[in-house]
């Protein structure tokens, strides 16, 4: 099976369809799948649900999507950094299923496991536990999460091979890996492409068995989501007698 594609176009082309689930990878605005996500923009899909831990910021990454009204769900844990997405979800054209960081981790492993359900102490009390089954174990109060599994999952690799076995760097080893293996279809696009063989299967992160297609984006550029600096300390004034 031919898994490298020319284009993110061509390697999602026939998999996109209206109101479909999509899983998108990353961490803030590490390791997210642009080329794929643009894609999806110019396929013109819409009314999507979108599971990703954040949404992008505006104008980039999962931000484009909602510009064009593309969206409508995000199953998310942070959206801080989006007014559009803000504006949306208050004036009630963007539908939102909140979630903690770890718990959302957590049902997208569950999903790609085959787990279709699992406790947690995450949430009790809390407006998170609204409308979930709550049971108890020992002298706690659990409260019942689902497994989550996509149509498609879109996802981004530091390198990858022909095979589809992808190696992630850092930060954008969060929810990358985990979602590659909790949809139907995952297509993967990859900074470094090389032969089969090539990489150690020691450093493999996700083994090609996941991963359907792939597709070569050299050149990725990689924005920071919030630039903090300190103020540069002044040389020390010499004093001349």
């Amino acid at each position: 099976m031919r898994k490298v594609l020319s284009t993110a176009t061509e390697a999602l082309a026939g998999a996109l369809t209206d109101g479909m689930t999509i899983m998108s990878g990353g961490f803030g605005l590490c390791g997210i799948p642009t080329s794929l996500i643009e894609a999806i923009r110019v396929s013109g899909a819409k009314d999507l649900i979108v599971i990703s831990n954040n949404a992008g910021v505006d104008g980039y990454g999962l931000g484009v999507l909602l510009a064009t009204r593309q969206i409508r769900k995000m199953i998310s844990s942070y959206v801080g950094e989006n007014k559009l997405f803000a504006e949306q979800y208050l004036s009630g054209q963007l539908e939102l299923e909140f979630n903690p960081q770890g718990t959302l981790a957590e049902r997208i492993r569950a999903g790609g496991a085959g787990i279709p359900g699992f406790f947690t102490k995450t949430g009790v009390g809390t407006l998170i536990a609204e409308g979930k089954e709550v049971r108890r174990f020992g002298d706690a109060d659990f409260i019942l999460e689902t497994g989550l599994f996509a149509d498609l999952a879109i996802v981004h690799a530091w390198k990858g091979d022909t095979e589809g076995n992808l190696v992630y760097r850092k930060a954008a080893r969060n929810f990358n890996p985990i979602m590659a293996t909790a949809a139907r279809l995952t297509v993967a696009e990859v900074e470094h492409l090389v032969p089969a063989g090539e990489i150690d299967p020691d450093a493999i992160h996700t083994p090609g068995i996941f991963v359907q297609k792939v597709v070569h984006v050299p050149g990725h550029k990689k924005r920071i989501e919030q630039r903090t600096v300190r103020t540069r300390a002044r040389p020390a004034q010499t004093e001349i007698a």
